[in-house]
């Protein structure tokens, strides 16, 4: 043997090269397991909660300032000497927090959902919750701390904080002498600029870190995808546990087709002809005028089995017709069961009438 570079075509079977099968794919999501984006989600929620601000920014503060006069009257009062001094102050924030924050946040949870279904589909599985041992086992934790995803995990982190920290850091010097100025303007003025500048702050962090969310969102469907390839034999042993072992559906479908070919040579002494070219190819007509719009064909078969159909023929005495072109046609275009085509009428007709003649003449 000359010498030479050997290699092992199984490990190259083994590599994790193909993408996921959708099998392979409603497993991993049936497991828990799928594409999402806490930063996206955390994004959008921010921003909700911004809108929610602006739109109903006068009505959460206008119930927010009534609930202070209240308590305010509330600890005044002579009521403060009943027992019951409290229930009316609840009853004030509870209304306020109603009116106020409780659409807010309702909001916030609708769009909050509203992402993680767009970025996952709907999920139910109580798979991830189900107890598993690996889970206390301190090697496989330290696994997961030192792993890849995770240190990728902090550099996302440090990267986020930087990008914040820079757009912070821009604003505030943009905007130095502006702030400078505000200590002298009347304090009405100055926390309407203040206000306004802390606003125009959260929008931009806002949109920052929607777009953040974003990248980070298709880096995940990046990694999950690769995560979950598989190989080339992973992907066979799929195919042979969803299909069956080849050998055993080779053998099923031998035994589908000698039990179809016993019903159709079965059938074969119900033929009222037997169209042949002479050969290779035999068909077998039946027509019943009671109970039949059209000839049907109830056996075909080449070589071996156009034999078997001729043999039968002749034990059940079956006219048996030399006819090349109507043998193949009706070979390629009809299947068994079925009636033949308008176009085929004439040339069975004729076969058909020539049977009758001979019958009639025996």
């Amino acid at each position: 043997m000359k010498p030479g570079f050997f290699f092992d075509i199984q490990f190259f079977a083994e590599e994790r090269t193909e993408p996921a099968t959708p099998r392979k794919r409603h497993k991993t999501r049936e497991e828990g397991r799928v594409a999402k984006s806490q930063d996206l989600s955390a994004s959008v929620v921010i921003i909700t909660g911004l809108l929610v601000i602006y739109i109903l920014g006068m009505t959460v503060w206008e119930s927010l300032l009534g609930m202070f006069r209240n308590v305010a009257w509330h600890l005044s009062s002579p009521l403060m000497q009943d027992d019951k001094w409290w229930v009316n102050p609840v009853i004030d924030g509870g209304r306020a927090f109603a009116v106020g924050w409780l659409p807010a946040g309702l909001l916030c949870a609708l769009f909050a959902v509203v992402v993680l279904v767009y970025q996952v589909g709907f999920v139910v599985t109580a798979k991830p919750l189900s107890f598993n041992i690996d889970r206390f086992n301190p090697v496989s934790g330290l696994k997961k701390i030192i792993s890849m995803r995770t240190i990728v995990e902090m550099l996302k982190g440090i990267l986020k904080a930087l990008v914040l920290l820079g757009m912070l850091f821009w604003i505030m010097r943009n905007e130095r002498d502006l702030m400078m100025s505000v200590m002298m303007y009347p304090l009405g003025r100055g926390s309407g600029v203040i206000i306004g500048k802390i606003w125009d702050l959260s929008i931009r962090m806002a949109v920052i870190l929607f777009l953040l969310g974003v990248a980070d969102y298709m880096y995940q469907r990046w990694e999950f995808d690769k995560s979950i390839k598989m190989s080339k034999q992973e992907i066979k042993e799929e195919y042979r546990q969803m299909e069956g072992d080849p050998q055993i559906k080779r053998r099923i479908r031998q035994k589908q087709r000698e039990l179809a070919s016993r019903r159709m040579m079965a059938d074969v002494p119900k033929a009222d002809v037997i169209v042949t070219n002479p050969s290779h190819i035999a068909v077998a007509i039946q027509y019943d005028q009671k109970s039949m719009s059209a000839p049907i064909v109830v056996a075909k078969g080449e070589d071996f089995v156009a034999r078997k159909i001729r043999d039968i023929a002749a034990e059940h005495d079956i006219p048996i017709v030399e006819n090349k072109p109507l043998a193949r046609a009706l070979m390629d275009q009809v299947e068994i069961g079925e009636a033949i085509p308008e176009d085929l009428y004439r040339a069975v007709a004729e076969v058909l009438a020539f049977v009758y003649r001979l019958k009639k003449s025996a």
